[in-house]
C-alpha cells in the first residue's frame, strides 16, 4: 500500500511543497505547488519573520489539502546557505613525545575543529558554544616541523600542526524551522540539509566513495557539497547564481528585472529572442548576440563556484561536478566552470529529477533541475531521516543533531568538552639563565584522557546511538621538570690534565644565584647558573690555583728609563703533549702539560743588552805589577732600588740606569789601586814614565800603559845638607 509524502522547501525567494507517493521504494510526484515570500521573510537561509513564512506554508498546505486530503506531517530542509563554513588551525609542541598515533590526530582535529567553532562564535557577544551544530570537516593539510606531510601517522618531531575546514549550522535554523511549522498547524516529521537531500537521491551512497562536487544553484546563491571517502566531507556557498545572469540581461537591454528573468529562460528554447525594453520598445535579438552579452557574468559565475569547490576540496579538482537547481541552466555555464577546474566537458552535467532513481511524475509537471532538491528532501524523509540523538557525556544528557555517522568526537563538541581535556595538563617547567642565556626545561607531557562508552574503551572516532553513556576519565597531569646542573653542563666538561707530572681533575667553577654549587645541584625556576670550564691551557692554569706558574709564561717584559723591552728568551717553554703550546690553546682530556723554566736574567747582562756601561775598569802595568782600575760607571736602580751588577731581574721590573763617574783615567788614580809608595828615607829625583816616556800625574792613561817611577838617589853629600 502507498503513502504519501509532503514535503517544503522554504528558499530564500519562494516556498515550494511537494506530495510525494511511495510504494515500495518506488516515488511518484504527485503534485507541486510553488508560492512566492511576499516580504523579505528568509534571509540567507534563515527565518526572519515566522509569522510570514508560517502563512505562505499555510496556504501552501490548504490548497494541497484540497487535493490530496489532511496534511499533519511534513519533512523540511535547512538551507545549505544557512551553513557555516571556517577555516582554523591549531600546533602543539611534541618534542620528546612518543611517536603520532590515529587517537592523537583525531583529538588534535576536534581542537582545530573547536578553534573555528571559537572563530565563528568571537564576534558575538552572548554567544555559546551549543548555538552551532558541526555537521562536518575535512582536514586540509597536515604540517610537520612547518613541513607540510600527508600524515602524523608514526611521526616525531618538535611541532605539529592541523588545518581543517569546518561546516557550521546555527542551531536558530532548526528552531525557527520548527516554530514556522507549529504556526501552521504542522509537526515536523524529518529534517535535512538541502546539500545532502540532493546528494541522496542523485548521488547513492555506493558512489560517495568518490571525490564529486554537487551544485544547487539557486536565484542568490550557489551551495556547494563535497563527497569523498563514503561521506559528504565539506559544504560551502558562494553568493553569487542566477540573480547575476539576470542582472547582466536588464543592464545591457535596459531591462525590468521580470522581464529579464523571461528573456533568460527564452534562451533556453528560441532562437530568436524577443525583449521589450524600459521604453517600450519590442526587438528580436539573435540567441549569440544575447549570449555575448551575458558571457562575462557567466565566466564570473563559473570562476566563483570553481575557486570555491578548489577550496573546499583542499585544492584539487573533483572527479566530476553535478549541477543543480534553476541558476543550473545558464547557457555555457558547464563550459566554463570546465576551464576553471580543467575538467573535461564530459565531467560536469546539468541533473534534472529525471535522472533520480525509481521516480516516476505527473505529466503537467516538468522535469526540471530546481526539483532535484525538494523531490530529495522527501525521498531523505523516507530513507534517510535525521533525528535527534540523546546520550550522556560524564552524566550530562547531550542532544545531537544527527546528520551524519554521529562519533565520540561529536558528542563532545555539543558537550563542550574543550579538547585540552583530552589530554592530562603538561608539567610545570624550569625556566634558568645559563652563562646569560634563558633556557627552559620542559615539564613532563600529560597522559591521554580515557574514553569509555558504555563502560568499554573507545576513541573519538568510535561511533555513538541514543542512549549511549560516554565517560571521560581525565588524564594524568606530567610531571614537573627536574634537572641538576648536570644537564644542563655536559660532561665532557670535567677533564683530567697533568702538569709537570702532577694530575689535576678539573671541574666546572659553578655558582647557582650566586652561590657555589656542584654538577649534582638540584635547579629551581629563575636559577641563574654561572659557570667556568676548562677550554684552554690559560683556563686549566687559573682553575688549579697555578697562579705563580701562570705568571712565568707571560712575555718577559721590563720598563727601561720609561721604555718597554720584550726579552722572550727569558720566558718559560710551553709544552703539551710533547709539542709547543700557547696559552689560547685548547686542552681535551688527559693532556699533558710540561714546561722549563728559565732563569732570569742579571743586571748586567740587560746592561750590556743595552750598550750601558757598568763599571769602566782597565788593566796597566805600574813597577812591574799588574793593575786592574775600576770604577762605577753607572748606577742601576730595580724597581727604584739600588742593587749590584749581579742581581736578577724579574719580569715587569722597572729599571733605571743613573750616571755616575763618567771621568777619565789619570796617572794619579794608579796610587788608589796600588800599594807602591815613595820609601820614606828616600831623598833624591824621580823620573814618571808612561810607556818609556817621561809623563806627568795628571796626564790621561789607558789600558795597556806600562807605567814608571825611576828614583835617582841622590849624593851622599847632597843627603847630609
Amino acid at each position: 500500500m502507498s503513502s504519501k509524502l509532503f514535503a517544503l522547501d522554504i528558499g530564500t525567494r519562494s516556498v515550494v511543497g511537494i506530495i510525494l507517493a511511495e510504494d515500495n521504494d518506488r516515488f511518484h510526484v504527485e503534485d507541486i505547488l510553488v508560492k512566492e515570500h511576499k516580504e523579505r521573510a528568509m534571509v540567507d537561509g534563515q527565518i526572519h519573520n515566522v509569522m510570514y513564512v508560517a502563512d505562505l506554508i499555510n496556504e501552501i498546505k490548504h490548497e494541497l489539502e484540497e487535493k490530496h486530503g489532511p496534511l499533519t506531517k511534513v519533512s523540511v530542509a535547512a538551507a545549505g546557505r544557512s551553513l557555516k563554513t571556517e577555516q582554523a588551525s591549531v600546533a602543539i609542541n611534541i618534542r620528546n613525545r612518543p611517536i603520532f598515533t590515529e587517537e592523537d590526530i583525531s583529538r588534535l582535529e576536534l581542537q582545530a575543529v573547536q578553534q573555528a567553532q571559537q572563530q565563528l562564535l568571537q564576534h558575538k557577544e552572548d554567544a555559546k558554544i551549543s548555538h552551532y551544530y558541526c555537521v562536518g570537516y575535512s582536514v586540509l593539510y597536515y604540517r610537520l616541523d612547518g613541513e607540510e606531510i600527508g600524515s602524523l601517522l608514526d611521526q616525531q618531531g618538535d611541532e605539529a600542526q592541523i588545518e581543517v575546514i569546518a561546516t557550521f549550522l546555527p542551531r536558530v535554523v532548526v528552531e525557527s524551522l520548527i516554530a514556522a511549522l507549529k504556526r501552521a498547524d504542522l509537526e515536523m516529521d524529518a529534517l535535512t540539509l538541502e546539500p545532502i537531500a540532493a546528494i541522496n537521491v542523485l548521488i547513492p551512497p555506493t558512489m560517495r566513495r568518490l571525490n564529486v562536487a554537487l551544485v544547487d544553484i539557486g536565484a542568490g546563491t550557489s551551495d556547494i557539497a563535497i563527497t569523498d571517502k563514503s561521506t559528504v566531507v565539506a559544504y560551502g556557498m558562494v553568493p553569487t547564481a542566477g540573480d547575476e545572469i539576470t542582472e547582466a540581461l536588464s543592464d545591457h537591454y535596459l531591462l525590468d528585472f521580470p522581464v529579464a528573468e523571461k528573456a533568460k529562460r527564452q534562451l533556453q528554447t528560441e532562437e530568436e529572442i524577443l525583449i521589450q525594453d524600459i521604453l517600450g520598445f519590442d526587438q528580436f535579438y539573435p540567441k549569440e548576440d544575447v549570449l555575448q552579452a551575458i558571457d562575462p557574468a557567466v565566466k564570473q559565475l563559473a570562476k566563483a563556484i570553481g575557486e570555491e569547490i578548489l577550496r573546499l576540496n583542499n585544492r584539487i579538482a573533483p572527479k566530476a561536478v553535478m549541477l543543480v537547481g534553476g541558476g543550473s541552466l545558464t547557457p555555457n555555464l558547464t563550459t566554463e566552470l570546465g576551464l576553471v577546474l580543467d575538467l573535461p566537458a564530459n565531467r560536469i552535467a546539468v541533473r534534472g529529477i529525471d535522472a533520480i532513481q525509481n521516480l516516476t511524475k505527473e505529466d503537467h509537471i516538468k522535469a526540471s533541475p530546481e526539483l532535484v532538491t525538494p523531490i530529495g528532501i522527501a525521498i531523505a524523509a523516507k530513507k534517510m531521516p535525521i533525528q535527534y540523538m540523546s546520550l550522556t557525556v560524564n552524566e550530562q544528557v547531550v542532544r545531537l543533531f544527527e546528520l551524519k555517522e554521529m562519533t565520540v568526537a561529536d558528542a563532545f563538541l555539543a558537550a563542550n568538552i574543550r579538547a585540552k581535556q583530552l589530554y592530562g595538563k603538561p608539567g610545570h617547567g624550569l625556566s634558568v639563565n645559563v652563562n646569560g642565556q634563558d633556557i627552559f626545561i620542559p615539564g613532563g607531557h600529560g597522559q591521554p584522557a580515557e574514553i569509555l562508552v558504555n563502560g568499554h574503551q573507545a576513541s573519538t572516532k568510535t561511533m555513538i546511538k541514543t542512549g549511549d553513556a560516554i565517560q571521560l576519565i581525565e588524564g594524568q597531569d606530567g610531571q614537573p621538570a627536574i634537572a641538576t646542573v648536570r644537564d644542563i653542563v655536559d660532561d665532557a666538561s670535567i677533564k683530567t690534565i697533568t702538569i709537570q707530572h702532577t694530575k689535576y681533575v678539573i671541574e666546572p667553577q659553578i655558582t647557582v644565584s650566586g652561590s657555589p654549587a656542584s654538577l649534582d645541584s638540584a635547579l629551581n625556576d629563575r636559577d641563574v647558573v654561572m659557570f667556568e670550564i676548562a677550554e684552554t691551557v690559560e683556563d686549566v692554569f687559573k682553575l688549579t690555583n697555578n697562579w705563580e706558574l701562570l705568571k712565568q709564561f707571560e712575555s718577559f717584559y721590563i720598563q727601561v728609563d720609561g721604555k718597554p723591552l720584550y726579552l722572550p728568551e727569558f720566558s718559560a717553554h710551553l709544552m703539551m703533549n710533547g709539542k709547543p703550546s700557547k696559552m689560547s690553546y685548547a686542552v681535551q682530556d688527559s693532556d699533558v702539560i710540561t714546561f722549563q723554566q728559565q732563569s732570569f736574567p742579571t743586571v748586567q747582562r740587560i746592561a750590556d743588552q743595552m750598550n750601558v756601561l757598568l763599571e769602566d775598569k782597565i788593566i796597566i802595568h805600574f813597577q812591574n805589577e799588574v793593575l786592574e782600575l775600576k770604577k762605577m760607571a753607572n748606577e742601576v736602580l730595580v724597581n727604584h732600588v739600588v742593587v749590584s751588577p749581579l742581581s736578577t731581574v724579574p719580569n715587569g721590573a722597572i729599571i733605571s740606569f743613573k750616571e755616575k763617574d763618567r771621568s777619565r783615567w789619570i796617572y794619579q788614580d794608579v796610587f788608589r789601586f796600588s800599594n807602591w809608595q815613595l820609601p820614606t828615607t828616600f831623598k833624591g829625583n824621580f823620573t814618571i814614565l808612561r810607556n818609556g816616556q817621561p809623563a806627568s800625574f795628571d796626564m790621561e792613561i789607558f789600558g795597556g800603559d806600562k807605567l814608571e817611577i825611576l828614583l835617582e838617589i841622590a849624593p851622599i853629600s847632597e843627603q847630609m845638607r
